[in-house]
């Protein structure tokens, strides 16, 4: 009797064991279709965002030229300035250009640059391991966000690119003009593009409003330059 006894008790373990190793299995994969799921839909939603702004963006843009170059000069020597040189003048005329074609305020995207690489304006710099994955470059764009960005920006798309200091502040100034015309005003502007368009929903329904520390910042400090540029 004891050794079917114990026979019984060690079938029931092994039942036990096999149902919780399937359990897992069925766990994992419902986990995976849920992922598969909500990146089909980060995607179809992408692909909308993309048709219907590209639908209402200029294609009258203004270029540098003889009339507004000292005014790019000058406000990259700001960067270069408030940078202590970690900003290249090169990139901020560049910066200060791209902004220009989209009445975005260079020193919006200056700033974003600035709190998005830690004040280093690395374009080498790779953000840290996420569940999304990592953020790369000057601008700290995800691999699986960059590519439809520079598909809005009618610009061709490789991962390396993104180490380039010109296609990153390019992408940048095109994503927030994207997302500014999105929500017409900078805090949802600023904590999409921080936290991702879902990201910034979710904070919003959390906290009453879009205005992360993260816009707020970037929009007081390009404020700042902005009075200090009025007072020379």
């Amino acid at each position: 009797m004891k050794k079917n006894k114990w026979i019984y008790r060690g079938l029931i373990s092994v039942i036990a064991i096999i149902f919780i190793i399937s359990f897992k299995e069925y766990q994992t994969r419902i986990d995976t279709l849920k992922q598969e799921k909500q990146q089909l839909e980060q995607k179809n939603n992408q692909l909308e965002a993309t048709a219907s702004y590209n639908d209402i963006k200029s294609t009258d843009v203004e270029t540098a030229n003889y009339k507004n170059w000292s005014e790019l000069e000058n406000t990259a020597e700001n960067f270069v300035a408030d940078s202590d040189g970690e900003f290249k003048k090169s990139w901020g005329i560049y910066l200060a250009n791209e902004a220009k074609k989209y009445e975005i305020d260079p020193y919006i995207v200056y700033e974003l640059l600035k709190v998005e690489t830690g004040n280093t304006f690395d374009p080498d710099l790779v953000g840290p391991e996420t569940k999304y994955g990592q953020a790369y470059g000057m601008s700290q764009f995800m691999k699986n966000t960059a590519p439809w960005i520079a598909d809005m920006a009618d610009l061709p798309y490789d991962e390396e690119l993104l180490f380039d200091p010109y296609y990153s502040i390019q992408l940048s100034v095109v994503y927030l003009d994207f997302l500014h015309h999105e929500y017409d005003n900078w805090d949802e502007a600023l904590t999409a593009y921080h936290r991702g368009m879902s990201g910034m929903e979710t904070y919003k329904e959390s906290n009453g409003t879009a205005k992360s520390d993260y816009a707020n910042k970037i929009q007081t400090k390009a404020e700042e330059h902005k009075t200090v540029v009025l007072a020379k």
